[in-house]
Order: C-alpha cells, then sequence, then structure tokens
C-alpha cells in the first residue's frame, strides 16, 4: 500500500516499511508514525537518527538487544533500556523505530 506525503506516493511493503530507502526524509517518518497514530518527539528522532546512522555503518538494522546496549552506550543508560524503548515504540523498539527510520525489518523479528 503506498504512502502518499505532501502529494508524493511512497510504495511500502505490506507491512509499511518503505520499499526503496532513499524515499525518506523525516516527512516520510511523520507520515508511517502518523499511520500508527503515534508523534513522534525528541526521543524518538534520538532512536531514529540513531539507527540510520547505525544502518549507514553496518548495512543492517539492530535486532532489540543490540539496539538497547549501543543506544545505552550512545544516549546513556538512562535511555538505554528496553523500558525507556518499549515507551517510546510500544510495537517494538527495533521493529517500529526502523519502519519509522525508512530501515528494513530487522533481522529475527516477527
Amino acid at each position: 500500500m503506498p504512502l502518499d506525503v505532501n502529494g508524493t506516493s511512497y510504495e511500502t511493503d505490506e507491512e509499511g516499511y518503505l520499499a526503496n530507502l532513499s524515499d525518506w526524509s523525516p516527512e516520510v517518518a511523520e507520515a508511517l508514525a502518523n499511520s500508527d497514530d503515534a508523534e513522534l518527539a525528541d526521543g524518538h528522532w534520538e532512536v531514529i537518527n540513531f539507527l540510520r546512522e547505525y544502518y549507514e555503518e553496518y548495512q543492517i538494522a539492530p535486532a532489540v538487544r543490540v539496539l538497547t546496549k549501543a543506544i545505552g552506550k550512545r544516549l546513556g543508560k538512562d535511555k538505554g533500556n528496553s523500558k525507556y524503548l518499549y515507551e517510546l515504540f510500544p510495537y517494538g523498539p527495533a521493529k517500529q523505530a526502523c519502519k519509522y527510520a525508512g530501515l528494513p525489518k530487522p533481522t529475527g523479528c516477527v
């Protein structure tokens, strides 16, 4: 089902992930979040930007355990824990955050 943002249509897969990583923009992230009835705040953007940098470096989306540990190293222990990440992304920190970041679904996510 395509995602429409400011008059442009973006291809997504059956779970709503962008088909083309290069289509991502902050506006697309907002539209993806809106499709889940979510609003992106500063904490969300910290995780989204972290994921995009991680993907650029390693060419893979991290599983939740790796994400939690890496966020803790980068942003501090108060943010590098499952409770905090699930408050931001209740449908699964790795899965939902990667979707908003325009990345593929992490391996190991069902």
